[in-house]
């Protein structure tokens, strides 16, 4: 694997993922989704292939303080209709990412961030027209609701599995779904804790984590850390309008940098 080791990155680079690694931890606990900037930052300074690898333990890191800042308010009914469907684009992913070479995932990645970015914009729109405003969310019970989970789970374990872009799927679906912000945030932190969990053998398997890309990772861990203590202390101060605005906005240029590279 073309890992690149502590000792190969540049001090510029290295606070790039250093900054990368913030946002992380931030977005675990604070806005579900922003770390595709993340992903950006790592596509760019890391060949496209190795990022996924080295940012993976980094997003576990992430949902381990999510999970213990919001274990109490996750949905289980929600995520137990998820899984299957995840759980078969986990592989679908894994297929391609045996397929495809670093050119291709790079493109592919590029492209998902643009994509993700259009999601994002039509999830806003979403939730300004008043979705979300249920206090339990009940949509999962219905034949249309069981439709819309496995189509979206689909989606979001392919996107997870080849980009780690899975968040703003996720986060869209569960916001269609009815969840007020807390419950919103304990389930998607269980929701990816278990999922990224499940890609580390995927990970290991396709040559993705090595000793070199755990070695990088011990490195930038220190960063998520304050970065979910950062989310924890903003998620009721911050001006989330004009926060997503900017990471829209860093998303679609990271996905173009990615396509035209």
């Amino acid at each position: 694997m073309n890992t690149m080791t502590l000792w190969h990155i540049s001090g510029w680079e290295f606070a790039a993922l250093a900054a990368a690694a913030l946002l992380v931890g931030f977005s675990k606990t604070a806005v579900s989704g922003a770390n595709t900037v993340s992903l950006a930052i790592f596509a760019a300074v890391l060949p496209a292939r190795a990022s996924t690898g080295v940012l993976l333990p980094l997003l576990i890191v992430g949902d381990v303080l999510a999970v213990l800042t919001y274990r109490r308010h996750a949905h289980w009914p929600t995520l137990l209709r998820l899984f299957p469907a995840v759980a078969a684009g986990v592989v679908i992913g894994t297929l391609f990412l045996v397929w495809a070479d670093d050119a291709v995932v790079r493109t592919s990645i590029g492209a998902i961030l643009l994509f993700m970015a259009g999601v994002t914009l039509w999830r806003r729109r979403k939730a300004e027209a008043g979705t979300g405003a249920d206090a339990e969310p009940d949509s999962v019970t219905t034949r249309s609701g069981r439709v819309k989970a496995r189509s979206y789970g689909v989606l979001g374990g392919f996107t997870t599995m080849v980009a780690n872009a899975g968040g703003p799927v996720m986060s869209m679906y569960l916001l269609s779904a009815g969840f007020r912000k807390l419950g919103f945030l304990g389930t998607s932190a269980f929701f990816f804790l278990i999922v990224n969990v499940t890609k580390v053998p995927f990970s290991v398997g396709l040559g993705l984590i090595d000793g070199h890309s755990l070695l990088l990772d011990a490195a930038l861990a220190a960063f998520v850390v304050p970065g979910a203590l950062i989310g924890k202390w903003a998620v009721n101060r911050i001006n989330q309008r004009l926060f997503e605005q900017l990471v829209i906005a860093a998303t679609i240029v990271g996905g173009l940098q990615l396509l035209l590279r």
